[in-house]
């Protein structure tokens, strides 16, 4: 059958300069209650979801100015709260936008368990999730309130990942960090494509005691607390931030099978015993700081793949939870390059979340949203303003040719960078990267290849930045 080609032009983003860091409300008109997640769901709708402590997911379209808000979840009736419990997490299934599968961690009503469970939104209303859907894949019982952990993530294998923390108390008192025969301490990864053994899912074929030795959902050991880790689109690695005693927080970089050294380590110091601990076989955080300067818990963030601050791109965004610190590290080859402050919140640091765009959200116990931005330097006068002549100017025909040309101009000689993205931001070809004279240019890309979906046609002249979104349909 021959394939036809699509390309749909529907989004221009102004220009704009950025130079130091600061917070803007994303959604003036919205707050939250122990707001603790942010996400969005891949299908293309550009809708933002929200995850409160207390039992409810918010979802609101992605504008700044308008104050509509759903109740997409309300799971009150499911949960305990207080302490570190309720509801902690939420991930969407990568084919949600045909299975209408989405996935939640609730510590539960009556004993605090830990359950991560699947729920299906109603059909043919996409803003309201059917309550009486959900399904139970796993059940984990919790000795104490605190260290729940709560993340859930798909990887890029498909797999969903979730974060448990050692149970709780001070100094993990049961050592199940490092007991590969418990679920606790531990990020587990299970398949929920291709349930069997007698569980609503089954057990990647990779997991490190599928032949035995411990249980076989565990993907890694030795964490104290995992408080949110996200998988950077274009390297996949994944980052965690793991929640230290009395001391060190520390990042690690998350791998099948290491061993993170809790309760032994905290970061990488001696805990237990606290001198002359064997390391052998731990794997050490990639960074890690102190409780100096009123910081008390580390807040994990992502690899920051956005277009709004280009200067943070490819850092690794975090903070700290008390002393609302935001910091970024540069991560490559092994080596940590970069480790700096980038500013402080306006309250305490609960959570970070990335819209479908891959702009970075910081969520506050104020209440708000907050979205980092660069300090907009004056263009010709007016902030914000495009500047004349500069753009990315046609409109694609329809259909048209898999060999698209993309055209642009310039009113003066520019360095001019274009590259095409992916939904998941990442980058999929450089088209342009070099000085041009002022004028009017066209310059191919040619789409054969590349899979069906939302394509993001990014123009950097001189420092500023032009998007336009484009959905490529086979």
């Amino acid at each position: 059958m021959k394939k036809i080609f699509f390309l749909v032009l529907l989004l221009t983003l102004s220009i704009n300069v950025y130079s130091q860091i600061s917070f803007v409300n994303a959604f003036p008109a919205r707050n939250f209650t122990q707001p603790v997640f942010l996400t969005h769901s891949g299908d293309g709708t550009n809708r933002i979801f929200v995850v409160q402590q207390n039992g409810f997911i918010k979802e609101f379209p992605n504008d700044s100015t308008g104050s509509v808000i759903n109740t997409f979840l309300n799971v009150t009736n499911k949960i305990i709260t207080g302490s570190e419990q309720g509801l902690l997490g939420l991930t969407f299934h990568p084919n949600y936008s045909t299975n209408r599968y989405f996935y939640v961690n609730y510590t539960r009503a009556g004993d605090g368990a830990t359950v991560v469970s699947r729920f299906t939104t109603q059909a043919g209303n996409p803003n309201k999730a059917d309550s009486l859907s959900e399904l139970i894949l796993l059940t984990i019982p919790q000795p104490f309130s605190n260290h729940n952990g709560g993340d859930v993530m798909f990887g890029q294998d498909g797999f969903l990942y979730i974060g448990m923390g050692d149970g709780g108390s001070g100094g993990d008192p049961g050592n199940r960090a490092q007991n590969p025969n418990e679920l606790l301490g531990k990020i587990l990864r299970i398949d929920v494509n291709n349930p069997g053994g007698g569980n609503n899912y089954g057990i990647p074929a990779g997991n490190p005691y599928v032949g035995g030795g411990g249980l076989p959902e565990i993907f890694c050991i030795g964490m104290r607390n995992p408080w949110r880790f996200s998988q950077d689109p274009v390297s996949g690695l994944i980052y965690c931030g793991d929640v230290g005693q009395g001391t060190w927080e520390e990042v690690d970089i998350l791998q099948v099978g290491k061993n993170y050294g809790w309760r032994i380590l905290e970061g990488t110091h001696c805990y237990n015993p606290p001198a002359n601990c064997d390391t052998t076989g731990k794997t050490m955080p990639i960074a890690e700081y102190n409780h100096t300067a009123g910081r008390c818990s580390i807040t994990g963030g992502y690899v920051y793949r956005g277009l709004g601050v280009p200067s943070l791109t490819g850092r690794y965004i975090y903070g700290d939870y008390c002393g609302r610190q935001i910091y970024k590290l540069l991560y490559s080859n092994g080596i940590v390059s970069e480790q700096d402050l980038v500013t402080t919140a306006p309250s305490f640091v609960y959570s970070f979340g990335v819209d479908q765009f891959n702009e970075l959200y910081t969520l506050c116990s104020d209440g708000n949203v907050y979205k980092m931005r660069g300090t907009v330097i004056s263009i010709n006068g007016d902030p914000g303003i495009v500047p004349e002549g500069y753009s990315l100017r046609q409109n694609f025909p329809n259909p048209f040719n898999p060999a698209t040309v993309i055209k642009f101009a310039i009113p003066a000689s520019s360095f001019v960078n274009i590259k095409i993205f992916d939904i998941s931001g990442r980058e999929v070809v450089t088209l342009v990267n070099e000085t041009k004279n002022a004028g009017n240019y066209s310059i191919e890309w040619n789409a054969t290849g590349n899979p069906s979906g939302i394509y993001f046609c990014v123009m950097s002249v001189n420092g500023y930045s032009i998007e336009k979104k484009m959905v490529l349909i086979k």
